[in-house]
């Protein structure tokens, strides 16, 4: 007799707790937000969750499989291809984070410097990243495809011998990196332009009348002020990089011998050309797992520095 009394006054309280706050304008924000909250659920929540499930069981595009476990985990960790394209995965990051920094920061040093023609420079050495992927890539394939494209021309002109940039291994991955940098530097280097030009200055007029030398003022003055976003544009360009599908597809389709195919190239022909959809998807999920770890580990160092 007292239980449905006191659960009609507890509704009846809980309902006019609801109407109070949506009366008070606080409910707004939530309502503005609920029309991307759902949006991003369903353009990148449900995808996840869906490739996740794929990620531990068999099928293929068309037919869903049954249940394996983790047995798709334990035959990537036993598979050549799979640990190759996490090494090349791995050589691929680190040549591009730290030839895009290098690079994007003596440039940004030199741009921020008042040299001559400064502005059409800073526009100029924006075009590999405005440039599409399709356009500037296949123009390098173009030039280096095999003896008589451009490159050997001038190699041939100078006396020397053919190099097959695209058919040999070693060659094949040194191309796929430097073309990777080349896209690349120019957005590590509009990023570094901005930090260094928010730098107060009254840092270098104290460093100079303490006689500091350039090199110092480089490295005492301008690396620490820059460790922020350094650390936050080598982040995204590792993810980047990883997840780069462009360069090794259209530049070599992951040839010769697989030799430049990294993860998200082998996550594609593990799903596409084998049809094997639990396979690439753990691909896809290891791949996630190794990113976020990564991201993890590298604002943890941030913080306690």
């Amino acid at each position: 007799m007292t239980v449905q009394p006191r659960l009609a006054g507890e509704t009846g309280s809980w309902r006019a707790s609801a109407r109070s706050w949506y009366a008070s304008g606080d409910a707004l924000p939530f309502l503005l937000l609920a029309p991307s909250i759902v949006l991003m659920l369903a353009v990148i929540a449900y995808p996840m969750l869906t490739g996740f499930m794929y990620g531990f069981s068999t099928g293929t595009l068309l037919k869903p499989g049954k249940f394996v476990g983790l047995d798709n985990y334990l035959r990537l960790l036993q598979s050549p291809d799979f640990l190759h394209a996490l090494w090349f995965s791995l050589l691929f990051a680190i040549f591009n984070v730290i030839g895009c920094y290098v690079l994007g920061l003596a440039l940004a040093l030199l741009m921020n410097q008042d040299v001559p023609f400064r502005g059409f420079f800073r526009v100029a050495l924006l075009l590999p990243w405005i440039v599409p992927s399709i356009v500037s890539i296949v123009s390098w394939r173009w030039m280096m495809a095999d003896q008589h494209a451009l490159f050997n021309q001038i190699i041939g002109a100078f006396g020397g011998s053919p190099i097959y940039f695209l058919s040999d291994q070693n060659w094949a991955i040194a191309a796929v990196i430097v073309i990777k940098i080349w896209r690349s530097f120019p957005f590590m280097m509009l990023s570094l332009l901005a930090a260094l030009q928010g730098i107060d200055r009254s840092l270098y007029e104290a460093a100079a009348l303490d006689g500091a030398s350039r090199w110092n003022q480089l490295r005492y003055v301008t690396m620490p002020q820059l460790r922020n976003i350094s650390i936050v544009l080598c982040l995204l360009m590792t993810i980047w990089t990883v997840n780069d599908f462009d360069t090794p597809w259209l530049l070599t389709q992951g040839g010769p011998a697989n030799a430049t195919e990294n993860l998200v190239l082998l996550a594609y022909r593990y799903t596409f050309g084998r049809n094997d959809v639990g396979l690439g998807s753990a691909v896809s999920f290891i791949t996630l797992i190794i990113l976020m770890a990564l991201v993890v580990v590298m604002l943890r160092r941030q913080r306690e520095r």
